[in-house]
């Protein structure tokens, strides 16, 4: 990345930086911490404040070049204040549907950085999930490639890439992407199991319902994957 890039770059993540350390709110900030278990600094600006002190300057910073933005995310991700990682977020998802073949690294990254449900899920299902749309021949190999990584957060992406899918949805690698991580007894990624078949059912409950028939799945994935069956279509399920 040339000079001029990279300073575009962090002249974005010093103006909202700036931007969201002038509103800072310490009555917010002590219960914003522990409702995130104390994993993470806060300013204490909630979630609609923050969107309203944003916006102005990705507004300013609209053309931004996408390798820039790319950047931006990056260094935003270094800030120990949790709202510069959603501003990040935000800012990326402007770019979404331009998003550079390498993109996808750089959402790796990310996955990688200050790791938690809050911005692994909307990197997962947001941006790469929108990024295998828009290069729908990475999907198959980024996702056989990440559910076996060492890293939770990124074995946990690779079961929501689809999420948003509906009649999109590969369902060969979606299958066989629960059944490579099922056994695991790791919470988050039982609970993602549960998430995606729970989705999934709103699209094809009879192909998940099929599958939880067939397949052994930790206790959590099957009570939340049958969830929304069972209060919308009891029917569809064995007693």
């Amino acid at each position: 990345m040339e000079a001029k890039d990279l300073d575009r770059a962090r002249e974005f993540c010093e103006t909202v930086t700036a931007a969201l350390e002038q509103n800072r709110c310490e009555e917010n900030r002590e219960a914003m911490e522990k409702y995130m278990k104390n994993h993470f600094s806060f300013f204490g600006i909630k979630s609609q404040e923050r969107k309203r002190i944003v916006a102005p300057i990705m507004k300013e910073f609209q053309g931004i070049d996408e390798e820039e933005r790319l950047k931006a995310a990056v260094l935003l991700f270094q800030k120990p204040e949790r709202e510069c990682q959603y501003a990040a977020l935000a800012f990326l998802e402007k770019g979404v549907k331009k998003a550079p073949e390498q993109a996808i690294e750089t959402y790796k990254q990310l996955l990688q950085t200050k790791s938690w449900w809050d911005t692994v899920d909307p990197l997962a299902s947001n941006l790469c999930g929108m990024y295998f749309l828009r290069y729908p021949d990475k999907l198959t190999p980024y996702t056989e490639a990440w559910r076996t990584s060492d890293h939770m957060w990124v074995r946990r992406s690779s079961l929501l890439h689809q999420l948003k899918y509906k009649e999109k949805t590969d369902e060969e690698l979606f299958f066989s992407t629960i059944d490579t991580l099922k056994s695991e007894k790791e919470f988050f990624i039982e609970k993602a199991i549960g998430w995606a078949l729970r989705e999934y059912s709103k699209t094809n409950a009879a192909a998940v319902v099929r599958y939880l028939e067939m397949t052994d799945v930790r206790p959590l994935s099957r009570r939340e994957g049958l969830k929304w069956l069972k209060n919308k279509h009891p029917e569809l399920l064995s007693s």
